[in-house]
């Protein structure tokens, strides 16, 4: 399960979550996000003095021009564009047409109802993932759960990731939750003591309830 962590911008705190990713043998942090989203308490306006070395770093976007998303991967040295505003297939394509080989794109969707899966079709074949976010809430995290069990019914070809409101107390909803194109789970809000700043122990917390419960 691809474990990611969104919405970071203080240097040690990028640190201080990495290693305690490294810490746990069974429980990594893969992927680690960043917000490019002026609107965004947890805006990252320049480069941290440190970047993650073990983790891949995912760059996040709403409506963003092709230059401002390219400037970015080249400061910030991106494996992921995640992109979560309003962007339609063709603007995606053009925008591959710029990215540096390897790139992988993942497009947020707003879910809270099997209604609202169709818009998943434009994209199949398009973009490599999908995350599956609440509906109305705020780019970046704001803490809101949706009902997952809605997911049941996507039937699409494009792996996704679970988001919504997944905190410390999350781990046994996590592990229940079955669906063969679900590859892992974003981790931001509910994760931190303050906008953009993580709380490691709660981190630390998660990853034992999540080896815990995996083998009860």
């Amino acid at each position: 399960m691809i474990i990611k962590v969104c919405g970071m911008r203080e240097a040690e705190n990028i640190r201080e979550v990495e290693q305690c990713s490294m810490l746990n043998d069974q429980c990594s942090i893969d992927w680690m996000g960043f917000i490019f989203w002026p609107k965004s308490s947890r805006f990252v306006s320049e480069v941290p003095a440190y970047l993650p070395e073990h983790c891949q770093r995912v760059g996040v976007f709403v409506d963003a021009s092709i230059g401002d998303i390219m400037s970015a991967v080249n400061n910030f040295a991106l494996h992921f564009i995640q992109l979560h505003g309003q962007e339609s297939p063709s603007y995606i394509i053009q925008l591959k047409s710029h990215l540096p080989v390897g790139i992988k794109i993942i497009k947020a969707l707003n879910i809270a109802t099997a209604d609202d899966l169709p818009q998943t079709k434009p994209y199949e074949g398009i973009v490599d993932y999908f995350l599956f976010d609440t509906k109305g809430k705020c780019v970046g995290g704001n803490g809101e759960k949706f009902d997952w069990t809605v997911l049941d019914v996507y039937a699409g070809c494009t792996p996704f990731l679970l988001s919504g409101g997944i905190g410390p107390d999350d781990a046994e909803r996590v592990l229940n939750f079955h669906h063969d194109k679900c590859i892992g789970i974003d981790l931001n809000s509910r994760f931190e003591s303050a906008p953009a700043l993580k709380n490691t122990e709660e981190i630390k917390r998660f990853f034992e309830e999540l080896n815990k419960k995996r083998y009860e």
